[in-house]
């Protein structure tokens, strides 16, 4: 939870704002007993998080891949190798649908903008210390062209089938790592 007060207040903010601006159905569905505030956000979604990741082609087309991704600052940070085909789609067109769904329990829904990182950005330094602290190795050194992104969004919201039982502690099996990581390897990349 590396969020600023501010940061949660803005992100509740968007949370709210996106969905009184949703559809009836979301809304029937996304209602006051389901809906995960900011301040659970950021409890909930730590260490790695599988994300669905879509894009769009040249030619209009989405696609979809899943990708690890690090909720930091009140939003995602995915990585991927600049010849992943997402990359290519993102370099042109850089509207993205990012999704993290955990079975029928837990679901986080955003629509925004990848913004590339690099050296010079902001939050560049503080994205690769917490990727290398969680794998054990910095995500650049994973290929000759890794791409990091942060997600602007401009619509998110959050749902659990049962939030009073979700943001109970949970407790972790005798050995477990905790943080979700699978382990080593690269992890940038669940599929392609």
């Amino acid at each position: 939870m590396l969020e600023t007060p501010d940061e949660v207040t803005a992100l509740q903010a968007l949370l709210d704002a996106s969905r009184t601006s949703s559809s009836d159905h979301l809304r029937d569905i996304v209602n006051d007993e389901h809906t995960l505030s900011a301040s659970d956000l950021v409890t909930l979604l730590t260490g790695m998080k599988v994300l669905s990741v879509a894009t769009v082609t040249a030619r209009a087309e989405p696609r979809i891949s899943a990708l690890d991704g690090h909720f930091l600052h009140g939003t995602w940070t995915f990585g991927t190798a600049g010849t992943a085909a997402k990359a290519v789609h993102l370099s042109k067109r850089p509207a993205v649908s990012v999704a993290h769904v955990d079975g029928e329990q837990l679901a986080v829904f955003s629509h925004g903008q990848a913004e590339q990182l690099d050296p010079h950005h902001d939050a560049w330094s503080e994205t690769i210390e917490h990727w290398t602290a969680h794998y054990g190795s910095s995500p650049l050194t994973w290929g000759p062209d890794i791409r990091m992104y942060r997600l602007r969004p401009q619509w998110m919201v959050g749902y659990a089938a049962d939030r009073a039982s979700l943001l109970e502690p949970r407790t972790e099996p005798s050995g477990a790592d905790s943080a979700g990581s699978s382990g080593g390897g690269s992890g940038t990349e669940s599929a392609v």
